[in-house]
């Protein structure tokens, strides 16, 4: 066994200048496509919810581009403050959310929603009225992106204490539903401009814990910025090294429960780019219990994964990473090295990740340091990816930390090399910019698209690009 303490992996930002934290880059040097053509330089939001909602949504966007001050507390870097918004700081570009892309749910329309008798079709009813206005604001405005600005009534009406297997969720069922537009979608809760609106406990009547202002702005308009076409950092690339793209195969369980699990594939570079893919049923093996592709449905599904990428990008990578969330039997290990051969891509490696059983302990009160890696063999080790941030002086969790278990199938990638590549992916999150995220972007996507893709029809043509399922 051998212990390491891994650096926090630094992030590339505008001008090539490089940062451990997010909101710091941004701060000092703006995003990192600050120079590209492509770079947006005025988001167009558009926005539906009812009189109340948008106006609410609306002052607090244009707060937060004035700058929100840091919150007082003993770790500065942890919360730091939302620097005002300008074509020469921050984001450098504009956040457009005026009239004229604003479309208001009447109080009659809310109480279609209420007559409803269960709490599927309420979800049902409500969604159906974002998406009459999701489509006006496509046909008409076709704003960069929509924030769906929910009101009280409507978080009350679909709420399900416990929630059951196979219900239907207001969020994830918007998502699947609108995707046609092609537009993507920003859901914003009434507590996210109001803090008074924050949601009660239901067993004390304490409100919801919420993140401090600066915060909700920072992960708000990071995910705007990004839903509309940007970049705002990405991984550093060792010019030494081959291109190489990421690969997360994840499975769900179809929102009728009539098949068990549903494959599906994660695609992304350097940049974060995105590309999502479905793919065919899944089974639990008698064996371990753990959901598994056939040797063909493998080979069929890395081989679409590296068609859209090609389609996407114009070209194949020099190596191809492929995380799962469950082992890769051999019949598996055999269709992704079939798939890969016939792409003529030399380099790959094939490595199950998921949560770890192994427990680390330091002297003193908090946990390990995020980072560290202990190699149990060599194919194998666990690496804490949440724990206590130097950076940050603190540790930012409330549970004692999990480390992720990292095992190779195939490769010639060494252990730690790719405790070094999960790590750096866990701060590709555009939903937070709180950078200690737990498992790498190739797997944390795979639930958010997952809600997302049980909720589509079987024949429905899915959007490629990740912002969509976010």
């Amino acid at each position: 066994m051998n212990l390491t303490i891994l650096e926090e992996p630094e992030l590339e930002f505008g001008g090539g200048n490089r940062h451990v934290d997010i909101r710091f880059g941004i701060r000092d040097y703006g995003p990192f496509d600050l120079q590209s053509s492509r770079a947006p330089k005025e988001v167009r939001v558009g926005l539906i919810g009812t009189t109340e909602t948008v106006e609410g949504t609306t002052r607090w966007l244009e707060k937060c581009s004035q700058g929100v001050a840091q919150k007082q507390t003993k770790q500065p870097n942890l919360f730091p403050a939302f620097p005002p918004i300008s074509s020469t700081s921050s984001f450098c570009c504009a956040f457009v959310a005026d009239a004229s892309l604003a479309r208001t749910l009447t109080n009659t329309s809310l109480e279609t929603v209420s007559n409803e008798a269960t709490i599927a079709d309420r979800v049902e009813r409500a969604v159906d009225l974002f998406i009459k206005e999701v489509e006006f604001l496509a046909e008409n405005s076709n704003p960069d992106v929509i924030v769906c600005a929910l009101p009280v009534e409507v978080l009350e009406m679909v709420y399900e204490e416990r929630k059951s297997p196979g219900r239907k969720d207001l969020h994830h069922l918007l998502k699947a539903r609108t995707m046609q537009w092609r537009i993507p979608i920003q859901l914003i809760l009434p507590s996210t401009y109001d803090e008074s609106k924050a949601r009660k406990l239901k067993r004390t009547g304490i409100p919801r814990p919420l993140q401090d202002e600066a915060t909700r702005a920072w992960n708000i308009f990071s995910a705007l910025y990004y839903k509309a076409g940007g970049t705002p950092w990405r991984l550093v690339r060792d010019s030494s090294q081959f291109s190489a793209c990421f690969v997360g195969i994840s499975f769900f369980e179809s929102l009728d429960r009539s098949r068990l699990t549903t494959s599906m594939a994660q695609v992304f570079n350097e940049l974060g780019e995105g590309v999502v893919v479905r793919g065919g049923s899944a089974s639990l093996s008698k064996d371990d219990r753990q959901p598994h592709l056939s040797g063909d449905d493998c080979q069929a599904l890395i081989t679409d994964a590296l068609a859209k990428y090609r389609d996407v990008h114009r070209t194949l990578p020099a190596r191809v990473v492929i995380h799962k969330s469950s082992p890769f039997s051999q019949e598996e290990e055999a269709g992704a090295r079939k798939a890969i051969k016939e792409a003529r891509i030399d380099i790959y490696d094939l490595v199950h990740v998921n949560d770890s059983e192994i427990r680390l302990y330091r002297d003193g009160v908090y946990p390990p340091l995020r980072g560290t890696f202990l190699q149990t063999s060599g194919r194998s080790g666990v690496l804490y990816t949440k724990g206590s941030v130097p950076f940050f002086e603190t540790y930012p969790g409330m549970y004692v930390p999990k480390p992720v278990s990292i095992k190779i199938a195939a490769g010639d990638q060494t252990p730690l090399g790719h405790a070094k590549e999960i790590l750096a992916l866990t701060k590709m999150n555009w939903n937070s910019t709180q950078f200690d995220g737990g498992m790498p972007l190739t797997l944390t996507a795979a639930q958010s698209v997952g809600n997302v893709l049980k909720h589509c029809q079987d024949n429905q043509r899915i959007e490629p690009r990740y912002c969509f399922y976010m």
